[in-house]
């Protein structure tokens, strides 16, 4: 069966390393064109991966790739990254939101400086974003917004002590929910999808909890294949949901998750932020 991502373009913000790659990848496995959009340009001194990297592996793969800088914070930017990608592969079919930023620290400590980073990469570059591509996804018969959001809980726990992070990303997940009541005539799907468990990327080895909570974790690749379903869907089948990636794969038949383990001898698996059951 061909797949409904054939020859469609995604474009993904965050996508020179870990989740933002791993969607990239998954995407180009099913025939999209892929554009990496990310402040990675140049070679980290401590993190792997950059956009004209990943831009290989989805060639590789045998798919189209464009590598674009790009700032989420930069409203001018993000409109120019859109147009450059919309003329480069005649449109935009799906937009991921997986540009982010995390420092869980409360109100008492974070510096303001921090609050203001995670609230600009986190909720507004949604709104920036989802906004600069509607154009082009209005147009598309096969339009989607998919957000790297969590569901939302009101337990006090998740607000105790980093009430600033879990604004920020609640304030994604609410702008899933809004726009795609907005845009659902449109129609262009929108929704959010968030991890069972730790996903063992940088930024939990170096923001959250160092290399010894990586091996509680899940490799990228199960929010890369997760979300590749997601958008292979019809626009009008799923909208304004807030999935859960194992839940995702176990409607396509994927309950096997063994392979995604980051350290297949590791201990028990550690449940995400903001899920309660």
């Amino acid at each position: 069966m061909t797949s409904n991502l054939n020859g469609k373009t995604v474009l993904i913000t965050g996508g020179s390393r870990g989740i933002g790659r791993a969607i990239a990848l998954a995407c180009a496995r099913q025939g999209a064109n892929i554009v990496i959009a990310a402040k990675s340009d140049e070679p980290h001194p401590k993190l792997p991966g950059t956009i004209h990297t990943v831009a290989e592996e989805v060639e590789a793969e045998g798919s189209r790739a464009l590598a674009l800088k790009l700032d989420v914070q930069d409203e001018n930017q993000v409109g120019e990254v859109m147009q450059k990608a919309a003329d480069h592969f005649g449109g935009i079919d799906c937009l991921v939101n997986n540009a982010g930023a995390i420092r869980l620290q409360g109100v008492a400590d974070l510096p303001v400086k921090r609050y203001d980073l995670m609230q600009s990469i986190n909720a507004r570059a949604v709104f920036v974003c989802s906004q600069a591509a509607l154009p082009w996804l209005r147009e598309s018969d096969h339009g989607h917004i998919l957000n790297l959001a969590p569901p939302i809980s009101l337990n006090p726990k998740w607000f105790a002590n980093n009430a600033p992070y879990t604004m920020s990303k609640y304030g994604m997940s609410m702008l899933t929910i809004g726009m795609a009541e907005e845009f659902r005539k449109m129609p262009v799907a929108v929704n959010s999808l968030w991890p069972r468990t730790l996903v063992s990327t940088a930024a939990i080895e170096f923001e959250v909890g160092g290399p010894d909570l990586m091996a509680k974790g899940r490799k990228p690749e199960i929010m890369g294949d997760a979300a590749a379903a997601i958008l292979q869907r019809p626009p009008s089948r799923t909208t304004g949901q807030c999935l859960i990636d194992d839940d995702v794969l176990a409607e396509e038949g994927v309950t096997d998750l063994e392979h995604y383990r980051y350290d297949p001898n590791g201990p028990e698996l550690m449940k995400d932020f903001f899920l309660d059951d």
